[in-house]
């Protein structure tokens, strides 16, 4: 759902955005940091934000790291 965002902020589009691991932390809401696989070997790290159910707010990307390795470790940031 946020593969449109995160390509907004890059300027492109990805053939390949495949989720390979995540973690959660909770908030107000949850921050999802999700690993990507995104073609060849390149990874991102984002940090996407789903707000609790009463707000009924899409999820939002609210940041993100490029240029990662599939065996980098996915970090809250």
């Amino acid at each position: 759902k946020v593969k449109p965002q995160v390509e907004e902020k890059e300027g492109k589009t990805f053939d390949v955005f495949t989720a390979v691991e995540f973690k959660t932390q909770t908030v107000a809401g949850t921050n999802y940091f999700i690993k990507v696989h995104v073609g060849n070997d390149e990874f991102m790290h984002l940090r996407v934000f789903r707000s609790l159910p009463q707000e009924n707010k899409p999820l939002s990307l609210h940041s993100y790291q490029g240029s990662k390795t599939k065996h980098e470790e996915l970090a809250y940031f």
